[in-house]
């Protein structure tokens, strides 16, 4: 593997690399501003309702009016908070969420508007882009851990055990799912991996002609990342760190004002950045889709940053569209989907890639003693998953007579298998009424 040219980022005058982390910052509050609307427009259409209408034209300055609103809302701070940690966390929420944006190519070569200079759209690149990116959306997690803690409310602190949980879950579940992209480009800048995806697929042999996106190629490792970017950016149908139902709001139940709306701007900008994440390393990055890749320049210059919004704007409509249609999970199921699947099948796909790559290189696909042995072997592994499981086995007399939906003095759910008695809903004979309730006879007289 050819080490990585860097020269293309340093040769950048300060003042072309202060221009460029403007456009970073303007395109990401205009994008947040969008995505407030779009989102509120979208679920209106799936609920059959029209959404905003009354701020701007057909209601598109409703996000515009929200901030204002916030900004001139009063703001408070319980009494028993920690000040510098309370006031601290809504800036680890979102300063991160604008960092990771650095290494991020939006377009190709663009030339400078007024000048004659020539400048890769993006700010900086380095040997081990993507896991810095990995490192900057950890960082943004601990706001969240710590606005719970530091309020000093109950609820606020669940919501921020909730997060803690959620990120070593989905975190690793994340990071495993882009292995394989290391190994498919041989690279961990971001603009490599790019440009490796412009490769064209081969199939038995022959150029097909179409880009070797990593979504197609890698198709595993992109559902799993989908699924983790929902669950690492608290969104529904993993939103429990701020379930309303449960919680009040979560992690921000204190926060109002201008501190409220840093958590609001970070959990849209997050949703943008792990959207732009996804583009750039399953997606072809800037470049157009195939067929219209065949069109000479169709992509060049500043169409790439067209390409790579519109790329970026698709993906949030997969974070409305859940929304709209998906209810909360269970904090169990949860659970059970970041540990019992995501995390093994990561595991497996990233083992199942590396041989591949390894045999691809040593030539076995030239073998057919190989290719019916690996054939043989995908049958048998698809039969074990649609065939071997059992089924549970039915729970005993016994069992469900023995089962105490009271047990300790608390309402305990039914395991799969057992069944309530009948007067499961009311107190047990041998405890006494609470205080402050009346008795039937009581209530008669």
């Amino acid at each position: 593997m050819t080490p990585l040219d860097l020269s293309l980022f340093g040769a950048d005058p300060w003042w072309v690399v202060l221009l460029k982390g403007l456009f970073v910052f303007v395109l990401l509050l205009l994008l947040t501003l969008f995505n407030i609307v779009f989102e509120r427009k979208v679920v209106g259409r799936m609920q059959h309702r029209k959404g905003p209408t009354m701020n701007g034209p057909f209601g598109w300055l409703q996000s515009l009016a929200d901030g204002m609103k916030l900004m001139f809302k009063e703001d408070f701070m319980p009494a028993g908070a920690d000040r510098l940690v309370f006031n601290l966390a809504p800036f680890l929420s979102a300063v991160p969420a604008l960092t990771a944006w650095a290494v991020i190519p939006i377009a190709g070569p663009v030339t400078v508007p007024f000048t004659d200079r020539q400048t890769n759209l993006q700010l900086t690149d380095l040997p081990m882009a993507v896991l810095f990116l990995l490192a900057i959306a950890s960082i943004g997690i601990y706001g969240i851990v710590l606005a719970g803690w530091s309020s000093g409310s109950t609820y606020s602190l669940l919501g921020g055990l909730r997060s803690s949980a959620q990120m070593i879950s989905y975190e690793i579940a994340m990071g495993l799912s882009l292995v394989a992209v290391f190994l498919k480009a041989q690279s961990m800048a971001t603009s490599e991996i790019v440009e490796a995806q412009q490769q064209t697929m081969q199939v038995l042999g022959t150029d097909t002609g179409i880009p070797g996106w990593y979504a197609l190629l890698l198709l595993p490792s992109f559902v799993i990342y989908l699924i983790s970017m929902v669950g690492e950016t608290n969104r529904a149908p993993f939103d429990l760190p701020e379930a309303e139902g449960e919680l009040v709001g979560g992690f921000h139940t204190e926060y109002s004002g201008m501190r409220f709306a840093m958590f609001f701007l970070a959990e849209y900008i997050n949703m943008a950045t792990v959207s732009a994440i996804a583009v750039t390393l399953f997606l072809g990055g800037w470049h157009a889709p195939w067929p219209l890749s065949g069109i000479e320049g169709i992509d060049a210059g500043y169409l790439g940053a067209v390409w790579f919004l519109a790329k970026v704007v698709l993906l949030i409509f997969v974070f409305v569209w859940l929304r709209g249609t998906l209810p909360r999970f269970r904090y169990d199921q949860f659970m059970k989907l970041g540990w019992k699947w995501l995390i093994p099948l990561s595991l497996g796909w990233t083992m199942a890639v590396a041989v591949l790559e390894r045999a691809q290189a040593a030539g076995w696909f030239s073998n057919r003693a190989f290719l019916l042995a690996a054939g043989l072997l995908l049958v048998l592994a698809f039969a074990l998953i649609l065939f071997g499981g059992r089924e549970p086995e039915p729970a005993t007399e016994e069992d469900s007579t023995d089962f105490d939906p009271f047990a300790g003095g608390y309402p305990v759910p039914p395991q799969r298998g057992q069944q309530l008695p009948e007067m499961a809903g009311v107190l047990r004979p041998e405890e006494p009424p609470r205080p402050g309730t009346r008795t039937g006879e009581e209530e008669r007289s």
